[in-house]
């Protein structure tokens, strides 16, 4: 492979910035910007510095020498979206569909051809909010009785559970947080790319983003840090290669870093590497190359940490399998033998026999996980609603979280709560008896987040600069 990439920072940068991170030392964004530029020897010292906190972290985990993927079907529900995104191929105009989003039928004939092939994951992905542009759609809705795209997505999923077990995880877009909460029960984990938190990328004229309103950084941050609040296992990332500088690039990560350890709910973070496509506005765009992507990873192992689940996906690295598992990937995210990649349909999955084999050439087992990741299984409240526990405990080991790879997903019944009224009628008798001992619950200490990360808020001057990333309760 021929590493096409411009020079970047100085030797002496790099350098030092390498000692620091084989150190252990905190990176600031000026030495995590110089590490992107490194290449040749500086690239292998780097990958060595990232692949190394990755073991540990998965020897922490309990699960040295696993690298996990999920085995799923794509449910492109609707391909129609308010936003204009430059380099997008999934979005598109109604009178390309036969339909402005798939029919409760089409949708469960999916999910049941993927479970009769082992699959557990439903990923539903759709554009944002395609019925506030798109008259077709705003009829398609209001012939069925629903007010919105996100009404239906959540009836979708429901039928999901009780009529073939798959785990749906949504890609809806943009959400409030009232939107969040009332997903949250019908889907063990969601997910949103932040992509970059370079502004201009949207605010300028000609910009990848511009014309997007769902694409505003800030408005996805919100997202981010609302998901966290709402309790919802979530999956992030950046995308490279779309104009941003190294050190706009640097910023989103440290942006990840900041929500994850206030919140503990990024269950695991994308670097996606740009590819351009025919029939859109960047198709003239250079693809990101591998290089850069391999040492995006390596920088973003290296400040989230350990305990960071770090993906990049197997379809759109041409081959680089050892590449980026050098880098300190522990993930291939998704992979369906059903249905193709509907956001990038030029470039295959590979076959899961043939993504084992090259995981093990790179010196890892490959492992099969759920939708939401092994740390919130276990971890259970708040972060998995309890509607949800049956459909996760068939498919999932207790004791690992893993996925059960014999496991085959089997429907079953999903419901909103019975109402209940009161609360504990006795407690004038057993307050001083079997009531708490304490003066706060047992997990204080964790289960809300990172108290550093509070603190530094309602500290006076600037907030406590963010270190490790963490994770969910144990």
């Amino acid at each position: 492979m021929v590493d096409r990439t411009e020079p970047g920072p100085g030797d002496a940068a790099v350098r030092r910035a390498l000692r620091r991170a084989a150190a252990g030392r905190a990176l600031d964004v000026d030495e995590a910007t110089a590490l992107l530029g490194a290449r040749g020897a500086a690239l292998d010292e780097l990958l060595a510095v990232a692949g190394g906190i990755r073991d540990a972290g998965l020897r922490d985990a309990g699960r040295p020498g696993v690298v996990t993927y999920s085995k799923k079907v794509f449910i492109p529900l609707t391909r129609l979206c308010r936003d204009r995104c430059h380099y997008c191929t999934f979005a598109t105009v109604p009178h390309r569909l036969p339909a402005a989003f798939l029919d409760r039928d089409e949708v469960l004939a999916i999910a049941r051809a993927g479970a009769a092939q082992g699959c557990k994951e439903a990923l539903f992905t759709l554009g944002d909010r395609p019925e506030e542009r798109w008259p077709a759609a705003r009829r398609w809705l209001d012939e069925r009785g629903y007010d919105s795209t996100l009404d239906y997505l959540r009836a979708c999923a429901v039928a999901v559970l009780e009529e073939t077990g798959l785990l749906p995880h949504l890609n809806p877009g943009v959400l409030s947080w009232s939107e969040l909460q009332r997903l949250k029960p019908v889907a063990p984990s969601m997910g949103m790319m932040l992509e970059t938190t370079a502004t201009r990328l949207w605010s300028t004229p000609g910009g990848p983003h511009f014309g997007s309103p769902d694409k505003e950084p800030a408005v996805r941050l919100r997202v981010l840090d609302d998901a966290g609040r709402v309790g919802v296992p979530f999956t992030t990332g950046i995308l490279i290669g779309i104009g941003e500088t190294p050190a706009e690039r640097v910023d989103a990560i440290f942006a990840i870093r900041r929500a994850q350890r206030e919140y503990g709910h990024v269950q695991e973070v994308i670097v996606q590497n740009f590819r351009a496509k025919p029939d859109t506005a960047m198709r003239g765009m250079p693809d990101a190359e591998l290089h850069d992507l391999a040492a995006t990873v390596a920088v973003a192992r290296a400040l989230l940490g350990p305990r960071a689940r770090i993906q990049a996906p197997p379809n759109l690295i041409a081959g680089e399998y050892d590449l980026l598992l050098r880098a300190g990937i522990d993930d291939w995210g998704g992979v369906s033998p059903v249905t193709p990649d509907h956001v990038n349909p030029e470039r295959p999955w590979p076959q899961l026999d043939e993504l084992a084999r090259h995981t093990e050439q790179g010196g890892f087992t490959l492992r099969e996980r759920l939708t939401i990741y092994p740390e919130y299984v276990r971890a259970g409240d708040p972060w998995l609603d309890p509607r949800l526990l049956p459909h996760v405990g068939a498919l999932a080991d207790p004791t690992t979280g893993l996925a059960v790879a014999a496991a085959r997903p089997v429907g079953r019944p999903w419901q909103e709560p019975d109402e209940t009224y009161g609360g504990r009628t006795d407690l004038h008798v057993t307050i001083d008896t079997t009531g708490r001992s304490g003066d706060r619950r047992g997990d204080f200490d964790h289960v809300y987040g990172d108290w550093s990360e509070v603190a530094g808020k309602v500290t006076a001057g600037s907030p406590a600069h963010p270190g490790e990333v963490g994770g969910p309760p144990a």
